[in-house]
């Protein structure tokens, strides 16, 4: 008769733990900021020109500030104007001038980095150039 109430306090304290210990996990991960800064490169396949792009801070929900080297026209001409990195919740990323116009549009590549499809040519790549 004294084991069935000291069984279920076991359970209640094992069940306890194991809810702190998961919600812990998904709060810690939840309560970390992403990072304010984040450098990548564009290449152009093809002709293999490259750039540094900056992703900078979150001014909004899924808007951030870009950074696009000047030398990026010859990557794609254009895009050199992009002043917008916009992130969708379906891991689609925009450049655009004005935040909402999309001058280039990537979708995440296999592997690590986006690739462009929109504009169909040059194909390019976004890769992390690492911080």
């Amino acid at each position: 008769m004294k084991t069935l109430p000291a069984l279920m306090a076991i359970a209640a304290l094992l069940g306890s733990v194991q809810l702190f210990y998961a919600g812990s996990g998904q709060s810690r991960a939840a309560s970390e900021p992403a990072p304010s800064s984040s450098t990548y490169r564009l290449v152009a396949h093809g002709d293999e020109a490259s750039c540094a792009v900056t992703r900078g801070a979150e001014i909004s929900q899924g808007l951030s500030l870009l950074t696009v080297a000047a030398n990026c026209r010859q990557v794609l001409p254009g895009v050199e104007q992009a002043k917008f990195w916009r992130e969708k919740n379906d891991g689609t990323v925009t450049f655009s001038a004005n935040g909402s116009d999309p001058i280039v549009m990537f979708s995440v590549a296999d592997g690590d980095g986006y690739e462009s499809y929109a504009p169909a040519l040059p194909l390019l790549t976004l890769a992390s150039a690492g911080n």
